[in-house]
């Protein structure tokens, strides 16, 4: 008899989403009149100092990437999680698109009042940094690509030019302590933090 556990059976299906699970970023961008945008995003992966973000073309942020070329990439962690949702149903873009103005979206110049996050001044761009977040990651915008299939939303390459860490996750200053960083990942439009480590790649130097 063949005692190997089976895998459970799959099926086919239609997904209306595929936020399979990523970490939440909170976009500072700058407006033409000088002041800071936030834009929560859900999409993003980082290879080297490049780091890849989906923006929606609809929002405040995608014009002002296009416009200044450079944005800070604040990661909060799963404590924040009810001051990312706070920013989500609002823009700062005015008038609302009316694609947005149909799910509910309203206009709020003020993101970090709305949700009573702190701005911090940033090094090497203009945009603010979000200082409750433990990771903030100032960028360059190299690159924006418009899918045709999808014109929808861009994908944004950015170089990181400069790193922010809260103290308490670093490690020798050169290493985020996997154990302390806890970060907020958006799992199926839901929230979620970090479970306990399974275990550590070959090539991990902590």
């Amino acid at each position: 008899m063949n005692d190997t556990k089976r895998p459970p059976a799959s099926m086919a299906i239609a997904p209306s989403i595929l936020y399979y699970g990523t970490p939440v970023i909170l976009l500072t961008t700058r407006n033409e009149d000088g002041s800071d945008n936030i834009s929560p995003l859900s999409s993003s992966w980082a290879l080297g100092d490049r780091i890849v973000l989906g923006v929606g073309c609809a929002g405040q942020g995608y014009g002002n990437l296009m416009r200044e070329r450079e944005c800070v990439l604040n990661v909060p962690d799963a404590s924040l999680w009810r001051q990312v949702e706070l920013l989500a149903p609002f823009t700062g873009k005015q008038p609302v698109p009316e694609a947005k103005r149909k799910l509910g979206f309203a206009y709020e110049p003020d993101k970090f009042g709305r949700a009573g996050l702190s701005a911090a001044a940033s090094e090497r761009v203009k945009p603010a940094r979000i200082a409750d977040c433990p990771l903030q990651i100032e960028a360059a915008v190299r690159h924006i690509r418009i899918p045709d299939e999808a014109p929808h939303f861009a994908i944004v390459e950015t170089e990181a030019l400069r790193v922010h860490a809260h103290a308490d996750i670093v490690r020798d200053e050169r290493h985020i302590d996997p154990v302390k960083w806890n970060p907020l990942i958006y799992n199926f439009r839901h929230y979620y933090g970090l479970g306990p480590e399974l275990g550590r790649t070959f090539r991990a130097t902590t």
